[in-house]
């Protein structure tokens, strides 16, 4: 229920909010939450809720592209590393390794800092971590398959390398995908936000949770406790939401877990 209705926040979000995400409202500065404006309003008078809403739109863009574009590489990563085997997984392995050894938010800023900041930058940098670690569990998945003896019997009919990736290996490592960019998808939000507050998020005055909380959430956090706390609550929530998703694709698409109940 919190995964749809942020979509629905995202995809809908003219029709939801009773405001534009810039529009100030006139002597309503920093008024608490209330009947007219549900999660109040914030030091520029724009209403906290309409706010709210443009920035789930944020979250979700930012996330599926992410996700989508890491997903993308890293399935032909894994794949490839694991079918191919040799110099060449050895080769990708290590550089897999050597890209994890750094914490992750120092490759991000580091990457940010080159290309700048804007969504699409914000998109590829975070992808290329994200390309890292999911091609790392995708390999041990494509591992686990080739062992089987479908995959064998393909080989012995001489099937070709491709016809073997795309009709044996990808169809039975697809669920392990699956989970992975739903899981992913609650990370990716954390990660924006974080850029967000740091300053290396989507530019102002489009929305950002993480921005909401480092630019007047933050600044009025006494005075106006509602410009800190909500962004924080949308921001919990999304999390949360996708990480749960994410569990119960996993308890239904892992067979493994299937087979333990």
């Amino acid at each position: 229920m919190i995964v749809l209705a942020m979509l629905v926040m995202a995809v809908f979000a003219e029709q939801i909010a009773p405001y534009r995400y810039d529009e100030t409202v006139r002597g309503a500065r920093m008024t608490p939450p209330s009947a007219a404006h549900w999660l109040g309003t914030d030091n520029l008078s724009r209403d906290m809720w309409s706010r709210i809403v443009y920035g789930a739109r944020v979250s979700v863009t930012v996330g599926f592209a992410t996700i989508a574009l890491a997903i993308v590489v890293a399935t032909a990563i894994g794949v490839s590393s694991a079918y191919f085997g040799g110099p060449w997984d050895l080769a990708v392995q290590r550089v897999v390794d050597a890209w994890l050894s750094f914490p992750y938010l120092v490759i991000i800023l580091s990457v940010m800092a080159v290309l700048g900041p804007g969504p699409l930058n914000l998109i590829v940098s975070i992808a290329i971590i994200a390309t890292a670690t999911n091609s790392r569990v995708i390999r041990g998945a494509t591992l686990t398959v080739m062992q089987s003896q479908f995959v064998e019997a393909a080989r012995a009919m001489g099937c070709g390398h491709m016809r073997i990736i795309v009709r044996h290996l990808l169809p039975n490592v697809v669920a392990t995908i699956i989970i992975l960019a739903t899981i992913g998808l609650g990370a990716v939000i954390l990660a924006e936000s974080a850029l967000s507050f740091l300053g290396f998020g989507v530019p102002p005055p489009y929305p950002s949770w993480g921005a909401m909380l480092s630019g007047s959430g933050r600044t009025y956090m006494l005075r106006a406790p509602w410009m800190a706390i909500w962004p924080g609550v949308a921001i919990s929530l999304a999390v949360f939401g996708f990480n749960m998703l994410g569990d119960a694709l996993r308890d239904v698409l892992d067979p493994r877990l299937r087979g333990g109940r």
